[in-house]
């Protein structure tokens, strides 16, 4: 089976063409987030084609448009629900509409963190298992859900994938979403500069010095002893902590993939989460297994192929 899949991203859009599980063709691009839905989907259109003819493959022989996009999404129907202060024009945009007049292609239309969770179920880090909960941490922290074998959507879409917006804190941080003392407030790189401000060290920090503040500076500081650096350091993995306890009570899984730029410092990361969970988590069957994403960037690419045959769309069994 030929898929096109794409992985919609706040900073970076990832685009591939997908063979029989293997991705043969991609292409990285800026988000450029700020424009409008609408306007942003002529070029990925064209990016689309283009990996095409890189990889000698005709449009009639693709199966469809798997695609993981950064918002609440309508799975059935190809739409996009609501804007996360991304994209403006998305919400209530028929992407599967787009998708027929524009490729002729069938839409296969999911959340961008249950698409990384559905290509590490599949092919990475959650082969073997039917019970897996995937945390990315990133510009924000999305979650996906695997139940007993199924993907856990929920009546509305949004089953498992708010995951990052958990309480952890009464009375914190005001979030996007409109919730208070969400994970993704508390804790994720889209506030981390704001973070690391309110800490009385930073001014002599290191970190005040970065133009690009993120949390491969933050564990890198921490481990040379900068104050700052390792207040931050430890207040994200309590967040982190807190919030995967909560799932693992939420969904009983018994393996939890992290995954994410972030864990490029999972050497520091995953041991004290497990720790954390092995402390706190209330599962008198066991314990969790937290593993680290293993396909990085090709994930949601990956369960964008996976999300066309499970529409077993006409081309999808070729």
């Amino acid at each position: 089976m030929i898929a096109l899949t794409g992985d919609i991203g706040g900073t970076r859009i990832k685009l591939a063409v997908v063979r029989d599980g293997q991705i043969i063709a991609r292409q990285i691009e800026p988000a450029l987030a700020d424009q409008r839905w609408p306007d942003r989907l002529p070029a990925l259109a064209a990016t689309w084609r283009a990996l095409c003819h890189e990889a000698n493959i005709e449009l009639a022989t693709v199966a469809g448009l798997g695609v993981g996009f950064p918002s609440l999404v309508d799975a059935a129907r190809g739409r996009i629900l609501d804007e996360w202060g991304k994209f403006p024009g998305c919400a209530g945009f028929d992407f599967g509409a787009w998708a027929r007049d524009t490729l002729g292609l069938p839409l296969a239309l999911d959340n961008d963190a249950r698409a990384a969770l559905i290509g590490e179920w599949r092919q990475g880090a959650g082969r073997g298992s039917n019970d897996v909960v995937m945390v990315t941490l990133g510009t924000g922290i999305g979650v996906g859900v695997v139940m007993q074998g199924r993907v856990l959507r929920g009546a509305h879409g949004q089953a498992g994938t708010l995951g990052g917006h958990l309480t952890v804190r009464y009375g914190g941080r005001p979030c996007i979403c409109g919730n208070v003392g969400c994970a993704e407030a508390e804790a994720s790189t889209a506030v981390l500069r704001e973070l690391a401000a309110l800490r009385p060290e930073f001014a002599t920090s290191a970190l005040a010095r970065e133009t690009e503040l993120d949390y491969a500076s933050v564990f890198q500081l921490a481990e040379a002893g900068d104050a700052c650096a390792l207040a931050l350091r430890d207040h994200s993995l309590g967040v982190w902590s807190a919030t995967i306890v909560n799932l693992i009570h939420a969904y009983d899984p018994e393996r939890v993939i992290v995954g994410g730029g972030i864990m490029r410092s999972s050497a520091h990361i995953l041991p004290a989460l497990q720790h954390y969970v092995n402390t706190h988590a209330h599962t008198a069957w066991g314990r969790v297994q937290l593993v680290a994403g293993e396909l990085g960037d090709d994930a949601a690419l990956l369960g964008g192929a996976w999300l066309v045959n499970e529409k077993n769309f006409p081309n999808a069994s070729a």
